[in-house]
């Protein structure tokens, strides 16, 4: 309840006064000041919440801007906040790079969970050979006998069909496994052998799958924008998801 309280008369009164009171000794807005004091994820995570609770709606709907109009955002943005770029010559370099990682973290939830949804398909051909690609990375010098096989079990899936397996992350699961596979096949190689111990063993691939939800879950709970907003500095893409994983 008081914290409740808090938060109200915070965002509705004193927020706008101390902001008011800052300005008049500082001779700078709270965006200014922001960039001033933080670096990395701290700058990029305050911005986004000063836009975001700002009662300006330039400002608000700033965090919701499409790529190809961030520079006219960011114009608008200096114009609002009566900024001059002569005097202040690093805000709009500042203010760019923020409003693509705060822009850009939102459209790579949407593209994951685009990929997520998508069903692992076997009559699909790509999802086929992405499959068969797997099976080659981590055996390079076994073949596989047939499609549907006991073999995958040694690559740790759960039954002769991997595509059951694929259920709750969709191809996502399979495009990580094989992103990881592919790009640090020595740590693949040594990660399946150690699954395969008689006593501490593990199924690769589905305890790969469960990774992928995890990373998936820190995506949507937006847990994940820390690491994203210091590790890339602008749109955060795919790569660095699959990178994350």
């Amino acid at each position: 309840m008081f914290i409740s309280l808090w938060e109200f008369f915070y965002g509705h009164f004193f927020r706008f006064w101390m902001k008011w009171l800052l300005r008049q000794m500082t001779g700078k807005c709270e965006l200014q000041r922001i960039f001033d004091t933080y670096v990395g994820a701290q700058r990029t995570h305050r911005i986004e919440n000063s836009l975001t609770y700002s009662k300006n709606k330039v400002l608000q709907k700033a965090t919701r801007v499409v790529q190809s109009e961030v520079d006219k955002c960011v114009d608008d943005i200096m114009k609002e906040k009566n900024i001059n770029p002569e005097k202040d010559a690093s805000f709009k370099i500042c203010m760019k790079m923020c409003l693509l990682q705060i822009t850009g973290y939102k459209q790579l939830y949407l593209d994951v969970e685009s990929v997520r949804k998508r069903p692992y398909d076997s009559d699909n051909l790509q999802h086929e050979e992405l499959l068969m690609k797997l099976w080659n990375l981590l055996m390079p010098t076994k073949k596989l006998n047939a499609r549907i096989s006991k073999q995958w079990a040694e690559i740790g899936f759960q039954g002769d069909d991997p595509k059951t397996d694929f259920r709750g992350m969709g191809i996502l699961g399979l495009i990580n496994l094989v992103y990881f596979s592919e790009n640090y096949t020595s740590e693949a190689h040594q990660i399946l052998s150690r699954s395969n111990h008689p006593k501490l063993g593990y199924s690769y691939a589905i305890v790969g799958i469960n990774l992928t939800e995890m990373a998936y879950s820190l995506l949507k709970s937006e847990a994940l924008k820390f690491h994203l907003y210091n590790f890339v500095p602008g749109i955060p893409t795919m790569e660095h998801f699959h990178q994350f994983y």
